[in-house]
Formats: structure tokens, sequence, C-alpha cells
């Protein structure tokens, strides 16, 4: 072993393939060295366990598992190649922003999926293509949620199931974490024991979820979300920004779409008026003709 720490030393002294170092070093390192975890994967080569490796190898290891998100730009392309028909500006435009945001939300290291956002996302998704054809609308929810590489049924029927649940509720008091609960109490539970472990990823989804629930229980005081922030350990600072961001988000939005709405029953008048005219001048000529 002795022997092994020089020729260790006198090798690493010398850079790789100088002159200056012994080869009968080398050999000495080479044949006492312990095989490194990295080299596995070599046919007839065992792997040993982790914690016999020297600490340079578990480290390798570490840097080989490291997390390789899709970019931003292959999440898009999946979604229009999923959906490829025109998407009116008005609806497009908001519906690429929360892709976006999506993206980073869904592919941060510590993301769990759970109800409860699901329902927040559900709920944002209907109402910014509120008014969008019904059909085409589903189709749209399906490609988005399958480019982040998840179940749009899964959470269709999981922001179904809390609906339902939430509306049965005679009020907010309800809505508490209960491991041995419902699947609304339950959901809420699995909440608050991340938030407890230091292991939950807040999003702005999840706060839209949370008042989303309080608004089918017929809840409106500023109280009931302060009681409910606090019991699933979430800080109500971030709720309350996101919900005005959210917000603010669909009074533009409403704003837009009501231009658009004025616009088109002006384009229909127009037209009516120019087929009219039309009409009006043919039967003039016609009379003339005659």
């Amino acid at each position: 072993m002795q022997a092994l720490h020089r020729a260790a030393q006198r090798v690493n002294t010398c850079p790789s393939g100088s002159r200056g170092c012994s080869n009968s070093a080398r050999a000495s390192l080479a044949s006492n060295a312990r095989p490194c975890f990295l080299r596995s994967t070599t046919p007839g080569c065992k792997a040993p366990s982790p914690a016999s490796q020297p600490r340079s190898c578990r480290r390798a290891v570490v840097v080989n598992a490291v997390f390789s998100p899709p970019t931003v730009a292959e999440t898009k392309r999946k979604f229009i190649e999923a959906y490829n028909r025109p998407i009116p500006a008005i609806y497009n435009t908001v519906l690429q922003e929360l892709l976006v945001q999506q993206h980073f939300i869904r592919y941060g290291v510590n993301y769990q999926y759970n109800a409860v956002y699901a329902l927040g996302f559900v709920s944002v998704f209907d109402q910014i293509l509120d008014g969008f054809d019904a059909g085409d609308k589903e189709a749209v929810f399906s490609a988005y949620v399958k480019a982040t590489g998840e179940d749009p049924a899964q959470y269709r029927a999981d922001a179904e199931l809390l609906e339902s649940q939430a509306r049965s509720l005679s009020g907010p008091d309800g809505l508490q974490p209960d491991a041995s609960g419902n699947e609304l109490q339950q959901a809420l539970a699995a909440v608050a024991a991340a938030t407890g472990s230091g292991k939950f990823a807040y999003n702005r989804f999840f706060a839209v979820g949370l008042f989303r629930l309080l608004e089918l229980t017929g809840a409106k005081e500023p109280a009931a979300l302060e009681k409910l922030v606090k019991a699933v350990g979430v800080q109500a600072s971030s709720v309350n920004k996101d919900l005005l961001l959210y917000k603010g988000v669909l009074s533009k939005l409403s704003s837009a779409k009501e231009m658009m709405r004025d616009f088109l029953e002006r384009e229909k008048r127009k037209q009516a008026e120019r087929e009219a005219a039309k009409a009006a001048k043919a039967g003039s000529e016609a009379t003339a003709q005659a």
C-alpha cells in the first residue's frame, strides 16, 4: 500500500505523457488501484459498490446524472406539431406565454404533480380560451398538456373531482388537510407534508387552484384564503401576488375579447351594407336595361 501511495504521488506530479514519469510507477499504480465505478459498463467488469469507490469516482457518477430537461423550443415544437391549425392571435399570444411558464414549472428540479395544481391550470386554461370552439378547445388542451410530457385526461379528471368535492362542502372550513379524508383533503395533506419537509415547489397555478377551491365553497372573505394558505404551508404574500397577476391577465384578455367582438360586429354590418348596395345597384341596372 505504501508503494501504491508513492507511485501515485510520482504520477500525479507529472503531466500525462511526461518523460519524467516512471513507467514502473505507472504499472504499480495501475495494478493496485481500485476499479472505477464509471467502468462498470465495460463487458466482463463487475461494478463495485459506490461506497468502496475512490471519492473522485463517486463524484463523477453524480456529474453523469445531471438533470437534462427539454428546451422551451422543443416544448413549443411538440405543441405545434400536435395542434397544427391556426389559433386566433387574441388567444395564441396568451397561450404561448402560458406554455413557456408551464414549461419551467413542469421541468423544475423539485416539480411534483398534484391535483390542486391541476385544478388551477385547468381553471386558467378554460378562462383564457373561453369563447373558443369547444371541440378545438379540447384539442388545444390535449396538445398543450402532452407537449409538457403529461396526461391531459389526468388533469381534467383531477380538476373535476376536486371541483365536485369542493362544491359539496357547506363552507371553507372543510378545506383542511387530512390524509385520511376524501381526495380533496388528501391532496391538501400531501401539499402540507411536502411544504413541511421543504420539498414543495410552489407555482402560480397552485395559487389559482386554492382560490378556485374557495370560490366553489362560496367563500369570499380574505380570512378564508389566509386560513387555507396557512394550513398547506405556503407563503400568503406569494399567493396574493400571483392571484393579482392572474386577475390582471384575465381582465386584459376580457377587454381584448370585447374589442374583438365589437370589431366583428362592425365588419358584419359593413358587409351587409355593401351587399345591400351591390344588390340595389344590380336591380337598378336591370331596370334600366328593360
